[in-house]
């Protein structure tokens, strides 16, 4: 027998009254209550800042200290929290070791919803524990709701050990809300679908994501002005892309750039610090390393 849930005390399950009637729309009027609903997003977004400003600042603490960030959810939540790890890679160097991510069910879940696995607290504790989290690390749940057990159960274990947690919800003063050191929880109304949370409630979290994570890597150097120069070079156009980027940020020439990145591995930020500084890939990488990977701060001493 499953447990009770009263659906009416949970807040993504209110009804929207502007949409009571979109079934007996025109495909132009469903599309402009949509994009209406969809514009509020941001605006409820807005109100969260200073809370995420927290959570960006606490993960760069966490990340620099050797520790990672980790997303945990269910359903369209934990589909968000892989994406946003999984993108961070070919971005921003950042791989597992930085930004992680699973969800109830695992891989598999990705794709077909797993029965039952977002109602145990036990299987987000093993799941944790199989990627040897610790206290220097992170945790971000992620949850629509406010309310999913596996998302407590992954919370409840991480403070446990002594590592801070930080929630993305859609519902103030939920139980995860009021678990998490720090709570994001842009209040956005109901869904144009009751329920349907991989709507508004998607698109505030990928917002929120988002945020966090590019935020996070700008602070640990990995942008320099607006330039992802830790960009991973794994195939011709990200290849291209290294060099335009070079070549942007020091003004110099194509074929420089493309000499400087040949003899540091294609690594755009190397190079970079090669021309402007005027030194070789070694000493550049010295410079990085001493700088959390930060070229303006390099730049701003010389």
């Amino acid at each position: 027998m499953k447990d009770n849930i009263n659906l009416d005390e949970i807040y993504t399950e209110q009804r929207n009254p502007l949409t009571m009637h979109i079934d007996e729309e025109s495909t132009e009027g469903i599309i402009r209550l949509m994009n209406g609903e969809d514009a509020k997003v941001a605006l409820a977004v807005e109100k969260e800042i200073p809370n995420i400003v927290k959570a960006v600042d606490l993960i760069t603490e966490a990340i620099r200290g050797g520790g990672r960030l980790i997303y945990c959810g269910c359903g369209t939540s934990g589909r968000l929290g892989i994406l946003d790890a999984v993108e961070c890679l070919p971005t921003f160097s950042a791989d597992s070791t930085v930004i992680d991510a699973f969800m109830a069910g695992g891989n598999d879940a990705l794709f077909k919803a797993v029965e039952h696995a977002e109602d145990s607290r036990e299987l987000a504790v093993k799941d944790l524990k199989e990627r040897h989290f610790t206290a220097k690390d992170i945790l971000c749940g992620i949850a629509a709701s406010g309310r999913t057990p596996y998302v407590i159960g992954a919370m409840e274990y991480a403070k446990s050990l002594g590592a801070k947690v930080i929630s993305v919800t859609c519902a103030k003063d939920s139980e995860i809300d009021k678990l998490s050191d720090i709570g994001i929880a842009p209040k956005l109304g109901g869904e144009v679908v009751t329920g349907s949370t991989r709507l508004k409630s998607g698109t505030a979290q990928k917002m929120i994501l988002n945020m966090l994570s590019t935020a996070t890597m700008i602070k640990l150097g990995k942008v320099y002005g607006n330039l992802m120069v830790d960009v991973k070079a794994t195939n011709n156009k990200l290849v291209e892309r290294c060099i335009r980027i070079v070549m942007a940020a020091t003004g110099t020439d194509r074929e420089n750039a493309l000499n400087c990145l040949e003899k540091c591995g294609f690594s755009a930020k190397t190079a970079i610090v090669m021309i402007l500084c005027a030194v070789d890939a070694g000493e550049a990488e010295k410079l990085l390393n001493s700088n959390y990977g930060r070229i303006s701060d390099i730049l701003r001493k010389e």
